[in-house]
């Protein structure tokens, strides 16, 4: 899996650059981060909770940084492990880069996935990871940018594509869920109807168990013909 993102954050370059070394601010932006701890100046130790589909897995693992050269780039390199769940490992090149609006962040990330996370298809695989990115980075830049670029609507561009992403993601299982209902009703109508039938053919209303069988078949036709 490759992916490239672009961030505008309203900041000085110097303090994105801080701000990305920082455990305590990388902790507070990172979706589902239960712990984040840096044991040399180049080195984290992480703990992170994740959902993707109906796979959800607590994280442990090691990140290091390296090329680095402050306050313009360096890279990312980590693999986490979530025991039955697989494994995750990857790396990604940032870069930072002064405009008038604050800085202009860029990342190029590539990333694989083992054990039951490589089952999932790479379509939701990517789409959680776009989700997760821009979850981290709305609230990298609020946090960043003291609120500088957010208005008052409570709602930063993370979270709206985040919230897009997540309705996307939903609606093959809420479709789902809805035709599920629709054909339990539909037996249940057919159900009632047989009984009914069965009813009326052993008192041999209108010509008998016969002709209530081809009532019944075409009364099943109709159902399925709405029903598809």
């Amino acid at each position: 899996m490759e992916m490239t993102g672009k961030y505008t954050i309203p900041a000085s370059r110097e303090a994105v650059w801080q701000a990305l070394n920082d455990p305590a601010i990388l902790k507070q932006c990172i979706p589902g981060c239960d712990e984040l701890e840096m044991t040399s100046p180049t080195e984290m130790t992480a703990q992170v909770t994740s959902k993707i589909g109906p796979v959800k897995a607590k994280f442990k693992g090691e990140v290091t940084l390296q090329n680095i050269n402050p306050p313009e780039s360096y890279t990312i390199a980590g693999e986490g492990k979530g025991g039955v769940a697989g494994f995750a490992k990857g790396g990604a090149d940032v870069h930072l880069e002064e405009s008038a609006e604050g800085t202009i962040l860029t990342y190029t990330a590539n990333a694989q996935v083992g054990g039951k996370l490589a089952q999932l298809g790479s379509r939701l695989i990517d789409s959680t990871a776009r989700k997760m990115a821009d979850e981290f980075f709305g609230k990298f830049s609020e946090v960043v940018g003291g609120g500088a670029d957010g208005g008052d609507d409570g709602l930063d561009a993370g979270e709206i594509a985040a919230a897009q992403t997540a309705a996307v993601d939903e609606a093959p299982v809420l479709v789902s869920e809805a035709v599920t209902d629709i054909e339990h009703a539909v037996e249940e109508k057919i159900h009632d109807a047989e009984e009914k039938i069965e009813v009326a053919a052993g008192k041999g209303v209108l010509g008998g168990p016969f002709v209530w069988g081809l009532i019944a078949l075409a009364a099943l036709i109709a159902v399925l013909a709405v029903l598809n």
